[in-house]
């Protein structure tokens, strides 16, 4: 038995879905540019590193100026002074990000490695701690490929620095492309 409050949920979801099935093309136009994006990303390695690093330096200028214009909300003092030099540190990084794209991607490389490897021994942790559920193989398999990750990473820094944001900037946006496309695609043929 259905109640009005579930005829009105799936009434709606069926307007978005058909929303969606009308745009189909749209979709799979935003997966083509994707997909564009990513492979000039991966032909020109250092180009998109040089890039992913400036879009961070302005992110970190834009949230510094944040917290010092959120620094003059706070009430005391102390708290006024942590949250103004919180926000002129980000916006001197920022700065720094610009003035020398090249070691920003030193450091950033070095930080992603790094996060990795932490990422990859704990999933391994949490895989072994709960062993005896069902999907902990996938988990373990997914801390193992991190970990490795973070590993190849660190070997070769500072020297892959150059190009290895490129990489995985220029993959997320293919793997990106390739779900809008197969979304659209989809849709298409459910019509």
């Amino acid at each position: 038995m259905t109640s009005a409050s579930d005829t009105s949920q799936n009434s709606g979801l069926g307007s978005g879905s058909a929303a969606l099935h009308a745009k189909w093309g749209w979709i799979v136009a935003l997966g083509v540019v994707y997909l564009i994006a990513g492979f000039v990303a991966l032909g020109s390695v250092v180009l998109a590193t040089v890039a992913s690093v400036l879009v961070v330096g302005a992110m970190m200028i834009v949230a510094g100026v944040a917290e010092v214009f959120g620094a003059f909300q706070m009430k005391s003092w102390g708290k006024f002074l942590i949250w103004a030099l919180l926000g002129v540190l980000y916006v001197v990084a920022g700065f720094l990000t610009f003035e020398n794209p090249l070691f920003a991607a030193v450091l950033l490389t070095l930080f992603l490695g790094a996060s990795l490897l932490v990422s990859g021994v704990v999933r391994l942790f949490l895989a072994f701690s709960m062993k005896r559920e069902s999907p902990w193989v996938w988990v373990a398999l997914s801390g193992v490929i991190t970990l490795l990750l973070g590993l190849l990473i660190l070997a070769r820094w500072p020297v892959n620095s150059v190009y290895i944001l490129g990489i995985f900037l220029g993959i997320d946006l293919v793997m990106a492309g390739g779900g809008w496309v197969g979304l659209g695609l989809s849709l298409r043929r459910r019509r």
